[in-house]
């Protein structure tokens, strides 16, 4: 029996309803996003057959991603969260209902979707800064890094899971099966929202100007740690990223069905996941730095297997080495940015971090469809990872004090140049 004098243990943050709650909600967006994605990828390629065809889809949400984003980011600091996500999740839902009436109505013009990924990109726009600032009013302070913890796990399971139900949808039902799916489970998003009781907090008060849009770029062109970091990972994954071209490789390189796309996009997340976990149990340690470097190292050399892959199992384990070192990456990106930045920027810097992001991730989509419809598929992944390979050695040349960061707890105690106001203390990692 526990001694009545030892430390009880910390209660669960789903004791707290509204996070309860936000936490299902979450889970169904999510999942109806990873659905989406797989059905308008399978859908465009069966339309049109088409690698060119497949990068616009990425295209098509990241130019509204990267017009709103800022604007997104000071929205969130001065209007009610939650309603911010009600009115993006219902947009969200809008898109679903839409693309399911294309495919009703046998509607084979691809500028459709097109249209549709353009309005869910500017939804998302919103959504992200919103949704991700919501979280401390969910639950008390002491209660924060738990539920942070929860989120990024809930987030990676459906992240992992969406894609395989997604494919499994598609084969069952056919696009107008995954999106009468995607659909359902924006509603639900919706309805689960709707029932949170948000704590208001204190609003930006700051003028909304040009100036304080830019203002996190600024801060993060004179941090130079920052600055290698972010630009590490935007150009490592616009050149390695080969979600676009995963139907071409599911249908005419691994022969294989919806089914087996759900797999490779699962793949991924899965390797992500599992890295997550153990860090969150056993930290980087000392040489963060080198140990970035490495890992986006790997994370090109696993797409060049995938690459030149014609087995689906090592392709799926190709992908999912591939996520695992890119979440090294995100880890050591993402403290980064935590203590370098203080406190009254930590806002526009993120905004400039999810703005590269959305580069890497859908702007290396449309890069991807560009140099498969010239050169092919296999070709063009191919090339892509050679270029990732690439970019860790010049990166690692141009930046010689991220190659030299050593604990993440201590790699950002420098001087903040420049600064217009005062540094706060940084918050513990």
């Amino acid at each position: 029996m526990a001694s009545p004098d030892a430390p009880s243990a910390p209660p669960s943050v789903f004791q707290y309803r509204d996070f309860r709650f936000y936490q299902l909600a979450r889970l169904c967006a999510v999942l109806a996003v990873q659905i989406e994605s797989v059905a308008i990828g399978w859908q465009v390629y069966e339309l049109t057959g088409s690698a060119l065809a497949l990068g616009y889809t990425g295209l098509a949400q990241f130019l509204p991603f990267l017009v709103f984003a800022l604007v997104g980011g000071q929205v969130a600091d001065r209007v009610d969260r939650r309603a911010i996500i009600v009115v993006c999740q219902s947009v969200m839902l809008l898109c679903s209902l839409l693309l399911l009436s294309f495919t009703l109505g046998h509607v084979s013009d691809v500028r459709f979707v097109y249209g549709v990924l353009v309005l869910f990109g500017t939804a998302r726009a919103f959504y992200s800064p919103a949704s991700s600032a919501l979280v401390p009013r969910l639950v008390p302070p002491e209660a924060l890094t738990r539920a942070v913890a929860i989120n990024s796990t809930t987030w990676q399971v459906a992240t992992i899971a969406g894609p395989a139900v997604g494919g499994l949808l598609y084969g069952w039902g056919g696009a107008k099966g995954a999106y009468i799916g995607s659909a359902l489970l924006c509603a639900l998003s919706v309805l689960w929202m709707l029932s949170l009781k948000v704590r208001t907090g204190q609003s930006s008060r700051e003028p909304f100007s040009f100036s304080t849009l830019l203002a996190g770029f600024h801060f993060v062109r004179r941090q130079r740690l920052l600055l290698g970091s972010i630009t590490l990972d935007l150009f490592a994954v616009l050149l390695g990223g080969a979600v676009a071209l995963l139907p071409i490789y599911a249908r005419d390189v691994l022969h294989t069905g919806p089914w087996g796309m759900g797999l490779l996009r699962s793949a991924p997340a899965v390797g992500a996941a599992l890295v997550a976990v153990f860090l969150a149990s056993r930290p980087l340690g000392g040489r963060a730095g080198w140990k970035m470097f490495i890992s986006v190292a790997i994370f090109g050399a696993a797409t060049l297997v995938f690459g030149v892959s014609r087995s689906l199992p090592l392709s799926v384990v190709a992908l999912a080495i591939a996520g695992a070192a890119d979440m090294v990456s995100v880890v050591v990106r993402s403290t980064l940015e935590m203590v370098a930045t203080p406190d009254h920027m930590r806002g526009r810097v993120g905004a400039v971090n999810m703005v590269c992001i959305g580069a890497s991730n859908e702007l290396g989509e449309f890069r991807a469809g560009v140099f498969a419809e010239h050169m092919g598929a296999v070709s063009a992944v191919v090339s892509g990872a050679v270029g990732t390979l690439v970019v860790v050695a010049l990166w690692a040349w141009s930046f010689p004090e991220l190659r030299r960061v050593d604990h993440l707890e201590q790699a950002a105690r420098e001087p903040h140049p420049n600064e217009a106001e005062p540094r706060e203390a940084p918050a513990a990692p």
